[in-house]
């Protein structure tokens, strides 16, 4: 069975940017079929937008960021959040990523900000690097 995680959109860039990072590695586990993303449409969204802003400096096209964001809802796991907690992090635009993994009872958010999750704890979320949740399930290479 997959691990099931909330990837922030950071992880995304930096997964596109280098081939050579904890970030670029986590992305082909997702396309392994060994982990499975758990996404929102806000998510989604958010995906999309910042992907599409970056694809030139990322070396894509709006078109291969589509095909990438189709990718991730034909391999993620979808989930409706009803309900808001706001605000409990101190970065407004995380709050959204919390509670997509509260709603979704997942266990673990990935992120390079993980300062930015202080206090997801308390909703029974950890909060991890790439590196540290690679490190943690045994993934890494």
């Amino acid at each position: 069975m997959p691990s099931r995680v909330v990837l922030d959109t950071n992880v995304l860039v930096a997964g596109l940017r280098s081939r050579r990072g904890a970030s670029f590695r986590l992305l082909e586990l997702v396309g392994a079929g060994a982990v499975r993303p758990v996404l929102s449409v806000p998510l989604v969204l958010e995906y999309e937008a910042v992907l599409k802003r970056q694809a030139e400096v990322l070396g894509f096209t709006p078109a291969d960021i589509d095909g990438l964001v189709d990718d991730l809802c034909v391999l993620g796991e979808r989930h409706a959040v009803h309900f808001l907690w706001r605000p409990t992090l101190r970065d407004a635009s995380d709050e959204m990523v919390l509670e997509l993994a509260v709603a979704a009872a997942c266990p673990h958010i990935v992120t390079h900000n993980v300062r930015d999750f202080a206090g997801s704890g308390r909703f029974g979320v950890e909060v991890f690097t790439p590196q540290r949740w690679l490190r943690k399930t045994g993934a890494s290479r």
